[in-house]
């Protein structure tokens, strides 16, 4: 599975952006995908997640009500829609894929910074 990110950038703080990933590959086998990222000097962390073939959706507590993930199958695109952005929102964004084992795939990072 090769996962494809894109879609950060530069926003001040109460702006919005929207995040893509694109997936490729054995897309039959990705269970679950979601979105983390990676502030300076700081562990990687879950932002949201989403099952693939159904509607159940996981946020951080940090996030909930700013961001909402969302998926196209057809497309093969996962989406984060991320609003209200604050400074501490600014990180690298990862995409990832959990298949039906154990393993994780990850995409290459989108870097968005909040400020004014």
């Amino acid at each position: 599975v090769q996962l494809q990110a894109s879609g950060g950038g530069l926003v001040r703080p109460g702006g919005s952006l929207r995040l893509s990933c694109e997936a490729a590959g054995s897309i039959f086998s990705i269970k679950i995908m979601g979105w983390y990222h990676q502030a300076p000097g700081k562990a990687r962390e879950l932002v949201a997640d989403i099952v693939v073939h159904g509607s159940n959706t996981n946020y951080a507590d940090a996030v909930k009500g700013r961001f909402t993930i969302s998926r196209d199958n057809a497309m093969n695109t996962m989406y984060l829609r991320m609003n209200s952005l604050k400074s501490e929102d600014t990180a690298i964004y990862y995409c990832m894929a959990k298949d039906w084992g154990t393993t994780n795939y990850w995409g290459q990072g989108t870097q968005v910074t909040v400020s004014s």
